[in-house]
């Protein structure tokens, strides 16, 4: 009875030794989940950020290339001899001028 009493004691404190052990590697897979979600949430902003930024990008690349086909439009109707469509470009491409120059005021302001 007593060895199978001392097997038993021995067999608890192999098993405490163990759930020690695992408790341990609890803790780390919880601070490594903790770690790889903040970095998650850090790399999402960094994708969001990004995206804002080509978003952004890609809107002033349109703009450009509209006031390009404008001053196209400008020197084209300038050399056809049509003064009254160079004009009327020439007036509507210092309105894109100004509505720009406007926002970036208005977004310096507000930064």
């Amino acid at each position: 009875m007593a060895k199978k009493h001392l097997k038993v004691r021995v067999e608890a404190k192999r098993l405490k030794a163990e759930m020690g052990r695992v408790r341990e590697d609890q803790l780390c897979l919880r601070e490594e989940q903790t770690k790889l979600i903040t970095r998650f949430g850090e790399i999402e902003r960094q994708c969001n950020e990004l995206q804002q930024e080509a978003e952004l990008i890609a809107k002033q690349s349109a703009m450009t290339g509209i006031k390009l086909s404008l001053m196209l439009g400008i020197l084209k109707a300038r050399e056809g001899g049509d003064l009254v469509q160079a004009a009327d470009l020439t007036r509507f491409l210092g309105e894109i001028v100004a509505v720009e120059k406007a926002k970036a005021i208005l977004a310096d302001a507000q930064s």
